[in-house]
This record gives structure tokens, sequence and C-alpha cells, in this order.
């Protein structure tokens, strides 16, 4: 596996990385043998956020100072240093107040007296210096005490990540990027290049509706990017480790496999991301709006249980009070697709339409 340096933060890393939001599912001892499990295999580089519920507590359970007395269970092991690992977390503040409390709190979490990268998280604009929010000047002065080492930002809007890869101002940029993307990813991934900026791509399985690693993995190699694989089970985390030593090159098989997905997802498509949360009727958008995607991609049975079939009806009471509508970071018609979504899963339901 290929290392890769993160533009001007000097930060080199396989090009393979550890997404930690979905290790906030599982319990402690689970999440600590899988992230040293992925110590032991080769990744460096971890992500997380003040977002993920305690994600950042079980890296800091892992790969914190050995203290006997908090680690008596055995969870920890001396070999697993800080000082080996790249830590990136997030605030979503948005006033300098409240990014200095997320950053306290995060780094007495992750039991460690500095983050690697601090990222803006999910910003609806480029932050810069005397815009009047602060947060610009609330980082360099948390970089100048030694709390952050590099300034990073995350968006999911494109036009909002073109102006901040044109700034000048960030470090790194992390954004989704998989093989679906469109030419103005291919494009950004371009621009963070020339522009010395670090490039940390989400989402690289697109929510789960991309199911092939090795063409996954194919794909971010050609590219300047670093690709963090949200993680949340061992047999998930041995796929990826399994390319340290046998990286993927892109074949004519693998390309067939990326042209297929490309023809029947791309355009507008739910991610799972889940900002859109909670609806105000209970319905479960962050599935129901991708159903028709995920019965055809995954054991068709799984969704359609009773359960399903009850929170797929649940459609049915949306109000469009446009709660979803606003905070969809990808500007998704979501009630839309919810309708789309759900006369598509009562035709698979009839036996009209066949999966």
């Amino acid at each position: 596996m290929k290392t890769i340096t993160l533009g001007s933060t000097g930060i080199t890393t396989p090009q393979n990385a550890f997404g930690a939001l979905p290790v906030q599912r599982v319990d402690m001892q689970t999440a600590v043998e899988i992230l040293h499990r992925a110590y032991d295999g080769g990744m460096t580089f971890f992500d997380t956020a003040r977002a993920y519920s305690d994600s950042e507590v079980k890296i800091g359970q892992a790969f914190g100072p050995f203290d006997g007395l908090r680690d008596h269970k055995g969870l920890r092991d001396h070999k697993y240093s800080r000082e080996k690992i790249f830590i990136a977390t997030k605030t979503t503040a948005t006033t300098p107040e409240k990014l200095k409390e997320d950053l306290e709190t995060s780094l007495c979490n992750l039991r460690t007296d500095y983050i690697d990268i601090y990222q803006l998280h999910c910003v609806k604009q480029c932050y810069r210096p005397g815009d009047g929010s602060g947060l610009y000047e609330a980082l360099l002065e948390a970089k100048k005490q030694g709390k952050i080492r590099h300034i990073g930002i995350t968006a999911h809007k494109i036009g909002i990540a073109e102006e901040i890869a044109e700034s000048g101002l960030y470090e790194t940029l992390q954004f989704p990027f998989s093989y679906l993307a469109t030419e103005r990813d291919l494009a950004l991934v371009e621009t963070c290049r020339k522009n010395n900026m670090g490039f940390i791509a989400m989402k690289g399985l697109s929510g789960g509706l991309l199911t092939n690693a090795r063409a996954c993995m194919a794909f971010m190699l050609q590219y300047d990017v670093l690709p963090i694989w949200g993680i949340q089970k061992m047999t998930e985390l041995e796929q990826w480790l399994a390319f340290m030593q046998n990286p993927p090159e892109m074949t004519e098989e693998l390309s067939a496999i990326i042209k297929k997905d490309r023809d029947e997802l791309l355009g507008d498509f739910c991610r799972g991301c889940g900002y859109c949360m909670p609806c105000s009727v209970g319905i479960t958008i962050n599935q129901c709006a991708r159903m028709s995607q995920m019965i055809r991609r995954a054991p068709s049975k799984d969704w359609l249980t009773p359960h399903w079939q009850e929170e797929m009806l649940k459609i049915e009471k949306c109000v469009n009070c446009g709660a979803c509508l606003k905070r969809c970071p990808y500007e998704l018609n979501i009630p839309i697709l919810l309708q789309k979504n759900l006369f598509d899963y009562k035709e698979i339901l009839s036996g009209k339409i066949k999966v």
C-alpha cells in the first residue's frame, strides 16, 4: 500500500484510513479491539468528531496514555502509542466560545494534549479571517497554543468545497468522494492537489450503495486522496486491511463494475448521512429515501420485513414541513424522493416488480 502526504500538513500515512463514526454503535471492548487491529494492520490515520457520540472516547481508550486504574479491564496495551498515529476530529461550532469548549472536550475524550487535524464540520460557508464569526481566529489561536497542529474543514456541497479549495486558508478538505464522482468532484480533487491541500475522501461507499470493496479501493488509488472507511465490524476492517499488502489495480473487470453502478446510480440519490433527521412524523428518512437502491443492492428480504414495511408506510404521513429540505447537505428534494421510493416499494411488495 502506497503512502500519501496530506498537502502542506506533512502528514504521511498509508492511503487507507479509519473512519470512526461507526464505532459509536459498538461497545467499548469491541471498539478498542477493532481500533487496535487497525493499528496492527498498518492504519495510522483515524478520523472522528464531537458529533459521533462516544467515538472520541473509544479512540482515547485505545490510544491514550496507559493507566492501570482506568484500564483495568485489559483494554489497553503499552504498544499502542498516541505518537504513532494521526487523529483528526471535528466541531460543528459556529462561535469561538463553542469551538473552544468542543476542543477541550475532544482533548479530554481522546486523552491527548494535541489534535493532528482539527476540522470545522459540515460547514455552510467558507469561514475566513475577519468574516465576523471569529471561528478562523479561534482556530489560529488554538494552533498557536499547540492544541491543534493543522486546520481542516469538511463540506458536503460542491460549491462551498470549491471556494474552500481556492481559499488557501485550510490545510485539508474532507469531502464525499467515490466512483460515483462527477466531473466537478474530480476537478475539486485536482484543485486541492495544485494548491497543496490534503483531500480526505469520505463516503467512499456512497452511504452503503457501493458494495465492491476492491472496485472502491482501486478507484481511490488513482487519485491524491486519503479514503477513510467507516468501520464497525472486524470483518469489515479485515476487508480493508487485506489491501495493505495487495492493493487492487484497476482492471477491465473492476471498470465494468464501476460503469454498471454509475449507469444505475448517478443522479440525485440519498447517501444516508442522516443530517435530515429527525423527521417530525417519525419517518426514517436516511433509509426510506434510498430504499429503491438498497433493496436492489442487498438481500431484498432484509428490507421487506414487517418492520420496514411499517417504516415505509410512515411516508404517507409526510406533512411537507420542509425541515428535511433545509437540513440536507446535498440539497435533495427529500419529499419527492420519499414518494418515489414508497411507490417503488409497493410495486415490489405486490409482485409487479421483481428484485
